[in-house]
């Protein structure tokens, strides 16, 4: 067999990347261990959340498929972080697990240029080329045998090499009880790519009829929900019956089973050799970590219509089962709870990152692409984030187009790639609004606005969707320039309706603006006394609203973003010797040499690389110039 792209793995990340190649234009080739896997959701069963619910509304502004299938299998929507600033506000559903891997099978399987084929990689094979370097040429698949192509993107997920852990029964295994991937590390190993062991975990899953749900708190859905994506009707999807959520608590009790049984946990006893995830530890590590606190939060979620398996987020565990049953057991409604699918902890193999270029192809092996939890992050969004970003440059790569680099200011998909690849990670790294500096730029609601060119470009945003948006920015800009210039006159209407908002009320005429720039005000509450408002979407109102409220900060932000630029655009040879550069360091040398920057702003995001060191590089850089 003969394609342009072969994608390993049927996981978020693999889904991305085939989708973006074949859609591109070129024929391509998705290896996946089962079909019946693919789209899995073997952890948690929903999209989005802090930061992540960014990287899903990025994800469908460049043309990706999540947000859309997300939308399409949404249980309940719910808005993070409504209290705080409008930049690490973000969305979150609750997933028909079942529903999402049977759309994006189908959506895989009628994408034309697309073939899927149920094998196992075994094996990559590779040449050497002219200068030394290596290329990718296909791989060894089983079943298949030898199948070629002029790129490759593996997105293994938690299938390389993966080994599952209950208590001291450890078992050769995937996710889900999936077969593991066992013969493409050292494949790659031997193709001189730095592997790494990673580890995830997830919690057990409740029969719902076991559930005392009177005694849970309530978590309702959000009164209105934003869609994920563009191409969804907001209206149909407002009109589903949301599903309530709940909310349970660890106690006394349950910390002193898991304290007395500690020695059972393959965490602690030694077995598990890979680092877990620092922000979405085990329960028993939790216990461990954060001794002082009485209870930890636990939420409890269905895993999808007319399914008896109810999800317990917060609870993972890699204890033996009976401990596993007395836990359980101590919470408030559960105590004759039944388990269904037992807590297991997974190890997998996954390489160095910082072996990647921004267009998440390897230094060392032409036309070859990494994605997802392969390239060592957790989540099923960075994950999609990623193959994304891999798939468009594969195809990019056959096709002569040019490569998608994504800059940190544009987006979190660049902030995630930039932090992988220039800072490596040491645990599953997950993405969070706080590894953004120009978080105030990275918002949900202008997701399209940064990006859909990108999109348009790579050839996966539709003219009729790019028309629809100008339209949409068009309306926007044209409101905004009517509240700026538009006057209203003091009234005892306008004054009430200050008073009740908590804003101070005025003597004199005052622009709609200055009032919307109040933080008690909202575009909303204006409608009553704003008499020439024309008829609005609902989002063109709140993106009104956010514009004005942060227009100062998003300023100084965009300044320090072009500031930035600046430095992105001074590249760097790929051949640079470091250490032959007099005046630079030895530790920046060799951090310079293993990393491989492409520009000047990367080399200075590299730990143990400082100001001076970048001052060198630049006299260096404008000597050779």
């Amino acid at each position: 067999m003969n394609f342009d792209v072969i994608v390993i793995g049927g996981g978020h990340a693999g889904i991305e990347a085939a989708l973006a190649s074949a859609r591109a234009g070129v024929s391509t080739a998705m290896l996946t261990m089962s079909l019946d896997s693919i789209g899995s959701m073997p952890c948690n069963p929903s999209i989005g959340g802090t930061a992540k619910g960014h990287l899903v509304f990025e994800i469908d502004a460049l043309g990706g498929e999540m947000g859309y299938a997300a939308d399409c299998v949404t249980m309940q929507s719910r808005t993070l972080n409504t209290g705080k600033g409008a930049a690490v506000r973000s969305k979150r559903i609750q997933a028909d697990r079942r529903a999402y891997s049977a759309l994006m099978k189908q959506i895989l399987e009628r994408t034309p240029n697309l073939r899927v084929i149920q094998a196992e990689a075994e094996k990559l094979i590779w040449e050497k080329t002219s200068d030394g370097r290596r290329r990718v040429t296909g791989v060894l698949a089983s079943p298949g045998g030898e199948i070629s192509a002029k790129a490759v993107v593996i997105a293994s997920g938690t299938f390389l090499g993966g080994r599952t852990h209950i208590g001291s029964v450890q078992r050769e295994s995937g996710p889900d009880g999936m077969l593991p991937a066992r013969g493409l590390t050292g494949s790659l190993i031997d193709a001189g790519i730095r592997m790494m062991r990673f580890k995830t975990g997830t919690p057990p899953r409740i029969h719902r009829d076991s559930i005392d749900f009177d005694r849970l708190e309530v978590q309702y859905g959000e009164e209105y929900i934003t869609p994920f994506s563009r191409r969804t009707d907001a209206d149909q999807l407002n009109s589903i019956k949301q599903v309530p959520c709940h909310v349970v608590y660890t106690n006394a009790e349950t910390h002193r089973i898991i304290r007395d049984n500690i020695c059972h946990s393959p965490l602690y006893s030694g077995v598990i050799h890979g680092t877990g995830p620092r922000y979405c530890p085990s329960i028993e590590d939790k216990v461990v970590r954060f001794a002082e606190k009485e209870r930890h939060q636990l939420f409890v979620e269905p895993m999808g219509e007319g399914n008896a398996e109810i999800y317990l987020q917060g609870f993972s565990s890699s204890m033996p089962d009976f401990v596993q049953e007395k836990m359980l057991h101590t919470l408030t409604g559960f105590e004759n709870a039944e388990i269904m699918r037992y807590a297991y902890a997974i190890e997998y193999d996954c390489a160095d990152p910082l072996q990647l270029r921004h267009t998440l192809e390897f230094h060392s092996i032409e036309g070859l692409f990494g994605a997802g939890q392969f390239n060592g992050s957790s989540g099923y969004e960075e994950a999609a984030a990623q193959g994304l970003i891999a798939g468009i440059n594969a195809a990019s790569k056959v096709l002569g187009r040019p490569e998608l680099v994504l800059p940190r200011s544009s987006s979190y998909i660049g902030t995630l790639i930039d932090d992988l690849v220039t800072k490596g990670t040491v645990e599953p790294y997950r993405m969070m609004t706080s590894r953004s500096e120009f978080r105030l730029l990275l918002r949900q609601d202008n997701a399209e606005e940064r990006l859909i060119s990108y999109g348009v470009e790579a050839g996966l945003v539709s003219e009729e969707r790019l028309r629809d948006f100008e339209e949409r920015t068009s309306m926007r800009d044209r409101e905004l320039a009517r509240v700026k210039k538009t006057t209203v006159p003091p009234s005892a209407e306008v004054n009430e309706i200050l008073t009740e908002a908590g804003s101070t009320p005025v003597s004199t005429g005052v622009k709609i603006a200055e009032l919307i720039r109040r933080p008690e005000i909202t575009y909303e509450m204006l409608s009553p006394i704003d008499k020439l408002r024309p008829e609005l979407p609902r989002e063109i109102g709140e993106s009104v609203q956010t514009e004005l409220k942060y227009e100062g900060y998003v300023k100084k932000q965009a300044d320090e973003a072009q500031r930035q630029q600046k430095l992105e655009d001074k590249r760097l040879p790929a051949d640079i010797d470091y250490k032959a550069i007099t005046g630079l360091r030895l530790e920046a040398a060799e951090k310079l040499s293993k990393v491989r920057p492409e520009n000047i702003g990367q080399a200075s995001r590299i730990s143990g690389v400082n100001p001076a060191d970048i001052t060198v590089l630049l006299i260096w850089l404008k000597s050779k110039k």
